[in-house]
Order: C-alpha cells, then structure tokens, then sequence
C-alpha cells in the first residue's frame, strides 16, 4: 500500500470521530441536566445551535433522547421544547453475585432502577459453573421484564466479590473459587437463555462488587459534592473500594481497596483467604450474628435480628455491633491517614447498623487520624444511601458506555 492511501481515509476517521464525540457530548448533557431546551445544550457544551439541532434530531432519531412539552429558555426568542434522555430504549443490566445472594437490575439511560429482582440461595461450595448459572436465570427474567417495559439491553456486567481481572475471578475465598471465567460462563449460560438481537450475544464484563456499588454511591447517592471517600461493605465478607476526585483507584493490578483482608491481629482465627485474623473476621457478616448469639450462617434474616435486637436494647447485639464499629475505626484509620478522604460511607449489612457502629468507629478515628483532623461532628463517617448498592453501579457502567458512544448503541444503522 502507498502512503497516499492510510491518509486519504483521515479526513472521513475525523468526521466519523468528531461525530461520535459531539453525539456523547450533546447526550451527556441531557442526561446530566435532567431536562433541557436545545439552546440549553449549546450553552453546555459550546457547540452552535444549528450543529446541536442537527445532533439532537440524530439521538431522537435513534431512541435515545425524548422531546415533550414547551418551555422558556432564559434568553430573548422563541421557547424551546424540553429534551430528556428516553425512558425507553438501551438499558444496561448489573448482576450482583454474592455468597448468599444474587441481585440483578435493569436501569435505563437516565440511570433509574426499572427492574430489581433478589433471591437468597447459599454459594457456599456450589460449583461456580451453578451459581453463575443461576444467576444468568435470573437476569434472563430479569431481561424479558424489561422489554415488557420497551427497554433494550445492549450489556451486562457482573458485580463479584474478590480480585475481579478481565472477567475472570482470581480468588473470591468466601465462594471458594479460584481462577473462574466468571465473564465466559454466565455469558454462555445467558445468551442460552436470552440470544439477544439478531443472535447476538449481550457483551458481558465483570467488576468487584465493592467498586460497582462505590460508583452507584457516587452517581446516584446522597454524596452531594464530596468526590473523594472510602467505600466498605459488610457481607459475608468486608470489601472496599476508594474513589479520589470521583474514579476509582484501582491500583496496579486493579485490586485496590481489599480492606476486608488487613490483618488486625496475626495470631486471630483463620480467614478463608489462607491469613490469620483479617478484618472480616471480626466486623463481617458471620463474626457479628456470631459475637450476638446468632446463628453466624443465617444469612439476611440473621442481621435483621440482630438489627432489631440492636433497636430493643439488647446488651449483647449492641455490645457486638459497637465492638466491630472500633475494629473498623482502627483498620480505617490507617486508610485515612493515607488518603485523607472526605468520606468514609459504611454499605451493605454496615448501612443499616450504622446507628450502632458508628460510635466505636468515631472514636478510633478520632484518637488515631492525625492531627485531630477526624472529629464525629464533621460527619465524615456516614451510611450510605438506598441507591448506592452493586447491582444497580454496575448495570449503570454499562448505560455509561452507552453515552460515551452512542452512535455504537443505535439501534438503527441510518443514525
């Protein structure tokens, strides 16, 4: 090939490149304002109006945005109708696999939680080949309820809990697996039950569930405009995930935020993970139903006894939960005083104890975070919201690629 013919396709790359961006562009813009006229845009994103009517008309084209209504713009001329990202349509779908659950959402473009559907089933030593098949039938149903509601799934990812590498599980100790094809198995098992259009299999990708629902807390939670926090969840096991200037940290091999398994004392009881006296042995799921008087396997209708225990003053479900709350404050405040958070936001079985916990945690943190810069009145350590759980980040990474390109997701190739 001469060197003529690679440079006389640039021009048309950079008209096919620009046009993607400006589409994102103009897309994210409607989905970050909510509700906004075309001119609205053009002030966003500083593009001219013409260029911007040019690509709105393109995404309504293909289903992604929804036009309705009049409205005044602020500035001198005609009204201008209202645009919204499409209550139908692309849709991601998020699996949260966890050892005794499996919870699968299906969000929509504007990141609303459409479908959610939860069944309790113990993991523990099934093979990973049936609980990933059970969860591929269970985000299959999941699927048919959502194109009942004209939504279009254009992905899945999964929310694992362990050290989570290009969709393969490398160790997830309370599930007893090592080195699984998570992203392959449940890819096949689902696409056996939901082909996908035209035959083609939904993309599937795989994430920690930690990060998933550290995002979810980001982009939908109560965090107003606080964009550097710790994220722990209590399960079976502690995960953690840590977010600076609003990314993740993901670290070098992508398995940052392991919290669960910091040792906090070298000599405690063994931990599936093969150490001795990780933090998930004194603050996880079993160690607090066990510390209580609870049976340690029973699972969510255990730590709601516990909570509701901890609500009629019993001294021992306190006494547990507060004792957990200190472990937490001394491994936490380590992380603290290395990344200096805004926040520490407490999930999973940890948001609804947190009225118990947190006393002990605030004042570990205080008398170990330097320079007194950790006082319980700042608020620093808080529950984290209904929105910010794994299923429902991870169904929301998939949307999020939907509106970095949508010209990739349309649903008609005349777009």
């Amino acid at each position: 090939m001469t060197g003529g013919g690679p440079a006389s396709l640039g021009p048309k790359a950079d008209r096919d490149s620009v046009r993607r961006q400006n589409l994102s562009l103009v897309l994210r813009a409607v989905h970050d304002e909510g509700e906004v006229t075309r001119a609205g845009v053009a002030a966003r994103v500083g593009l001219t109006r013409a260029a911007v009517s040019s690509l709105v008309e393109q995404l309504l084209g293909g289903g992604f945005l929804t036009e309705s209504g009049k409205t005044f713009s602020g500035q001198a001329g005609r009204p201008g109708t209202v645009l919204k990202v499409a209550r139908t349509g692309p849709a991601g779908i998020g699996v949260e696999i966890n050892v005794d659950y499996v919870t699968v959402s299906v969000v929509d473009l504007a990141g609303t939680d459409r479908v959610r559907l939860t069944e309790h089933r113990d993991h523990r030593g099934a093979p990973p080949e049936d609980v990933l098949g059970h969860a591929a039938a269970v985000a299959a149903r999941a699927a048919r309820s959502a194109a009942e509601q004209a939504l279009r799934p254009v992905g899945v990812e999964l929310a694992l809990p362990g050290l989570v590498s290009v969709g393969t599980v490398r160790q997830a100790p309370n599930l007893g697996w090592t080195g699984v094809p998570a992203r392959e198995v449940f890819g096949r098992a689902f696409a056996a039950l939901e082909p996908g259009p035209g035959g083609q299999p939904l993309p599937v990708s795989a994430e920690n569930e930690a990060n998933a629902a550290a995002l979810a807390e980001l982009w939908f939670g109560g965090l107003g405009r606080v964009r550097d926090f710790l994220y722990l969840t209590g399960e079976i096991g502690v995960g953690g995930a840590v977010v600076l200037d609003g990314e993740l940290l993901r670290g070098a091999h992508g398995f940052a935020g392991e919290i669960g398994h910091t040792v906090v004392d070298p000599r405690g009881p063994a931990c599936r993970c093969g150490a001795r006296g990780c933090l998930e042995q004194y603050a996880g799921q079993s160690a607090l139903l066990r510390d209580a008087g609870l049976d340690g396997d029973a699972g969510a209708t255990g730590v709601e006894e516990l909570r509701r225990r901890a609500e009629a003053g019993d001294a021992r479900a306190v006494g547990a939960i507060e004792e957990a709350g200190a472990v937490l404050g001394r491994v936490l405040s380590g992380a603290v005083n290395l990344l200096d958070p805004e926040a520490v936001v407490l999930g999973g079985i940890y948001r609804e104890l947190t009225p118990w916990l947190a006393a002990g945690a605030d004042r570990e943190l205080a008398a170990r975070v330097v320079s007194g810069l950790w006082t319980p009145e700042a608020g620093r350590l808080r529950a984290s919201s209904l929105a910010g759980d794994a299923a429902r980040g991870a169904a929301s990474r998939v949307v999020r690629a939907v509106l970095a390109d949508p010209l990739k997701y349309a649903e008609h190739a005349t777009m």
